[in-house]
Formats: structure tokens, sequence, C-alpha cells
């Protein structure tokens, strides 16, 4: 719906410049975000240092390898990002970290890093949910629709998000404003796909590798079962059974390795797709976002897209490089929050189980 510009209020006017910081699980990533009031937000830089080869030997994250890495890297992350975007401590106007969800100890480095530099400078703190960066991420790329008004941030939509630890159904009224719609009540789809492809021998992470062995194979190879059709809640924990049953069926794995990942992962797409669209409906939804690790399986993307097109309903995604755990969707969920008017807290603690929606309110 179009919105009418209105005038900028002083407070709005000015340039904000946000550092945040993102250590939730096993990526260390530092962005900085400047906004000036109705132009859209610029990522003046983002870093991103990934523990996948440390953790790899191990199929998953270790929670105390990966906050020792945090600890190690961080500082000179954040130095790195300053220098990239010519700018000082002093230039910022607020620090910002991921509060959680999360791994608690290496939420806590972030947390603390963010809050040193917060005292140091003598400017705002802030933390963010997780969950809610992933949110907001696509408008980030696309603010053609979040920057017309300063009073009008993002617009009412249904966001799948999807993610190792976390697969959701969200009816975002306004930001900050959610209602938890459906999740899963097992695994998340990523999670999903990672335990999947170590039974089928392939490294970790898994969701990109089942998608790659996914593009030669045949989609209605092998029946996967959909499982909890009647609700909007996922369960993927059946599907994961499935696969683990069919694979002694099977004498030639190596050869029919593409067919199962394509037939794998057809079935958790026609689940995902299949109830964002029921959801966007009953919510009375024309725009559908989709967010998370996850969605950056093609795949996905393109079902989904092409649904939301045959159904006149509008689709946004953003791009790969913010789609996995970055720093710069955390930056902009609390510029978001700033230009609302929030003040952060230096009393502000790490919450591992931090909920995105207040009031779970499933249809």
């Amino acid at each position: 719906m179009p919105v009418a510009e209105q005038p900028v209020p002083e407070s709005n006017a000015r340039a904000l410049t946000i550092l945040a910081i993102e250590t939730s699980c096993d990526e260390s990533a530092v962005a900085i975000l400047r906004q000036t009031g109705t132009t859209p937000a610029e990522i003046l830089c983002s870093l991103v240092s990934s523990q996948i080869q440390l953790h790899r030997s191990y199929g998953g994250v270790v929670p105390e390898v990966a906050s020792r890495n945090h600890s190690l890297i961080l500082r000179s992350l954040v130095e790195q990002a300053l220098d990239q975007a010519d700018l000082q401590a002093l230039d910022v106007d607020a620090f910002v970290a991921t509060k959680g969800p999360g791994l608690s100890s290496s939420l806590l480095v972030g947390h603390s890093m963010a809050k040193a530099l917060a005292a140091a400078s003598g400017r705002n703190f802030l933390s963010v949910n997780h969950m809610e960066g992933h949110l907001l991420s696509p408008f980030l790329s696309d603010q053609s629709t979040s920057w017309k008004s300063p009073g009008i941030t993002v617009p009412p939509h249904l966001a799948l998000i999807v993610s190792g630890g976390h697969t959701m159904l969200v009816h975002a009224r306004q930001a900050g404003n959610y209602h938890l719609i459906g999740r899963t009540v097992d695994d998340a789809a990523g999670e999903a796909f990672d335990k999947v492809a170590r039974m089928l021998g392939l490294p970790y992470p898994g969701g990109p590798e089942i998608e790659k062995q996914a593009r030669t194979g045949n989609p209605e190879a092998f029946q996967f079962p959909r499982s909890m059709p009647g609700d909007l809640n996922f369960s993927f924990s059946g599907l994961k059974t499935a696969v683990r049953y069919t694979l002694p069926k099977i004498s030639n794995l190596t050869k029919r390795l593409p067919d199962i990942c394509a037939s794998f992962q057809k079935a958790v797409t026609d689940v995902l797709v299949s109830k964002s669209l029921r959801a966007a409906k009953e919510c009375g939804c024309n725009i559908i976002t989709l967010s998370g690790g996850v969605s950056c399986n093609e795949a996905l993307r393109s079902v989904l897209r092409d649904k939301c097109m045959s159904e006149g309903l509008r689709f946004l995604a953003c791009p790969p490089g913010l789609s996995t755990d970055n720093a710069a969707m955390i930056a902009f969920a609390a510029l978001l929050k700033l230009r609302g008017g929030a003040t952060g807290s230096m009393s502000e603690d790490i919450d591992p189980n931090f909920s995105l929606c207040q009031q779970d309110s499933i249809l």
C-alpha cells in the first residue's frame, strides 16, 4: 500500500552511524551502517569470519571452540571494520550486539565487546534479537519500501525464517510487532539438512552439499513424507527418519545420491512453501519474505518466488551474503529501533532463549 510522504522529524533527519557485532553461534561478524533521514541505509562495511573449517571435523558447532575463536578474532575484526569505513570509534553513534537467541558463551563475547566500546566512547549501547535481524534483512536489501517515510519502517508481511536452529512463520504487522504463526516442533529445516547430509556421508554444513547434489538428481525419485499437513507448524524428524529407512534399500548409494538429495530437498521445500502461502492468506498479507541461512537454497527461493508470483503476492529475499549470520542485519534492526525512539541500557544482558515474539500466538 502506498505511504504518504511525511515531514522528517529533526531527530530522524540527522545521520546515525551504528557498529554492530554478531556472535550468536560460530560466525564472528562486524558491520557498520549509516542512515540519514529517508535515504536508504548504507552498509559501510560488513565483515564475517567463518569457523566452518574449525567445526567441520566435529560434524557440527562445538560451543567452546566457537566462543574461544570469537575471543581471538573479534578485536581485530572491529579494527578492520573501522578502518574500512574510515571511521574512529568516536564517530559511531551506537554500538550494538546480538542479545540472543544463541550459544551463551558465544553471545557473551560479542555483547561484552560492544558494551566495552560503548562505555569507552561514551556512546549508546543496544542489544538486538538475532531472529529479528533475520526477519528484517530482506528490507535492508530492498529499501524502496522501508524508507519511503521515517514513520513507516516495514509494511505488514508474512516472514518465513529458516535456519539451522529455527523454522518460523511470523506475521510482522510492523517492525517490533511480531506474532508467531507456525514453528517447528522438532528439527529445524537447516538441522534436518545437516543430519541427512551426515547420513549420506556429506561434509558439514550439509545444506550446500545437498543442494549441490540435488542439481543433477530427480526430485520425484523417492516419495518422502510431507509432515503435519493440517496446520502451520513444521516437523522434519519424520522426513529425516524416512531417509534413514530408505538408505539400506539402495544398492548403489553413490549412483542414487543426487536423486536422494533432490527428493529430500523437494520434500522440505514443498512444506515450507505451501505453509507460507497458506499463512499469508490467513493473515491477509500480500508480501512474503524469506530469510535465514537456509534461504540461500536456490530451489527454495525459486519455488517460493514463482508461487508468490502466481498468487499475486510480492516476494522479498535478501542476497545470500545477508542471509547467513551477519552483523549488517543486526545493525539494521537496531537502526529501526533507534529511529523509533528506543534507548539501550548498559545493564542489558544476553538471553540464549530470547523470544522474537512477546506472546507466541499460533493461529
